[in-house]
């Protein structure tokens, strides 16, 4: 008998977590920001019964949500981080083989049948919601591919009670279920791959699930076709790291957007600094050196007064280096001379580039990697850990503002959050407040 893959998903994570410590919010519709407060990211379902839509700008639709009574949440990434690590934890006790695919979903395996794996499914999705507060949809199948599709028809097919066997379903609707599917649905299927395939007369997953295979990975990918392949009950879909502690293998990357226009190039390089040190963070977590490292900004494009700026340059390091000192150096010189000081920039960002892992770097003598020989990331890291993010830093990366809506530094620059709940799991002075009456 195939082993049985299981895909547990936290039913609108971001907007569940807002209202488990504020109950006032359960009937009502929530949406979450992005950064800046910008676009709708998350919607409960009351809020997307109102034709929210995520990436709708908050500003067109502010007044009209008001008025029916939408209540709009920053993002609080400290709260969700820490909530979806509870939650994990739960369900890794029910079922072996967890990957976490993301902030809200896991994959796991189950060793028992189909009758036995679903009665544990809902046990565990009982333990999440009774745990946490948050609901879970859970999706089970022979494949990753089938697991996705049985996970949404949970969701939307309140009579499963949040748990779909695939093969029910199949068994019930028949080539229904999948051709129910839109071929955009389909795990793996993005975008431009959609239009490809419409045109060839694939319009939703049993379509693709007929396709000619060998037609399929010429004219598209061996990676589709794998797809076709779960589709039809084969699992060739191998593990992934954690989303939590996944290897960067090709880059690793720190961009924001600015709250208010840059202009200078002072406060630039405090971005820079700020960025290549989170950068430094991941890089350092992974046990990787850098080869080269990029820096990036660009203006506002809907700014008619002046021209669109867009500015991006690579520096090569002299050795593989993990050292944030030379890191946060190189990011800075890599914008010091394209720099315009009349130009108003929104965002910036750092890349980290040529990544090689620490442990394999071998090379000839006097030619070896810049490590951090000094210790300074592992200090950082750990007076960060102990006193809070931010408490310390390279130049004006080290200095924090005062409030919850400042998470890097006191700059008029950084993340705006006007919107943001109390981080209840983190923060000792944020903690919900219960009375008895």
């Amino acid at each position: 008998m195939a082993q049985l893959l299981v895909l547990a998903d936290a039913n609108s994570f971001y907007a569940s977590c807002e209202q488990v410590f504020n109950p006032s919010l359960v009937d009502r519709p929530v949406v979450v920001l992005s950064n800046n407060d910008g676009c709708v990211v998350a919607r409960s379902p009351k809020a997307k019964a109102l034709g929210i839509s995520n990436g709708t700008p908050w500003f067109q639709i502010q007044e009209q949500a008001m008025e029916d009574g939408v209540v709009a949440r920053s993002s609080n990434y400290e709260l969700y981080a820490s909530m979806s690590a509870r939650m994990m934890s739960i369900m890794g006790r029910f079922l072996p083989g967890q990957e976490v695919y993301s902030i809200d979903e896991c994959f796991l395996r189950s060793p028992w049948g189909p009758n036995k794996t679903m009665e544990v499914c809902a046990r565990m999705r009982e333990a999440v919601l009774t745990g946490l507060g948050i609901p879970v949809s859970v999706g089970i199948a022979p494949t990753k591919t089938l697991a996705k599709i049985a996970n949404h028809w949970a969701k939307d097919h309140p009579a499963s009670r949040g748990v779909t066997l695939w093969s029910q379903t199949e068994e019930r609707y028949g080539d229904q279920a999948l051709a129910s599917v839109p071929i955009e649905e389909v795990w793996g299927v993005g975008r431009r791959l959609t239009r490809r395939l419409q045109a060839l007369g694939l319009v939703n997953a049993l379509d693709l699930r007929q396709a000619d295979r060998s037609m399929i990975r010429h004219r598209f990918s061996i990676t589709l076709e794998r797809t076709v392949l779960e589709l039809r009950g084969i699992d060739c879909i191998e593990d992934q790291p954690d989303a939590n502690e996944g290897k960067r293998s090709g880059q690793i990357i720190c961009s924001r957007m600015f709250s208010q226009p840059i202009t200078g190039f002072d406060q630039m390089s405090q971005a820079l600094s700020v960025y290549s040190q989170k950068a430094c963070r991941r890089l350092r977590h992974q046990g990787s050196l850098c080869c080269q490292v990029s820096a990036f900004c660009a203006s506002s494009p809907y700014n008619t007064a002046r021209d669109y700026i867009s500015l991006h340059r690579t520096l090569p390091l002299p050795n593989p280096s993990d050292d944030p000192l030379i890191i946060c150096k190189a990011a800075c010189d890599a914008l010091r001379d394209p720099f315009d000081p009349r130009a108003s920039y929104i965002r910036a960002g750092v890349v980290l580039v040529g990544l090689v892992d620490k442990g394999d770097y071998q090379t000839l003598p006097g030619l070896e990697a810049d490590q951090d020989r000094h210790g300074l990331g592992m200090v950082l890291d750990e007076v960060n850990h102990r006193f809070g993010a931010a408490r310390v830093g390279i130049g004006y990366g080290g200095i924090r503002g005062q409030g919850k809506g400042d998470e890097d530094t006191g700059a008029s620059w950084t993340m705006r959050r006007e919107l943001l709940s109390p981080r209840s799991t983190t923060r000792w002075d944020e903690m919900a407040v219960v009375r008895a009456s």
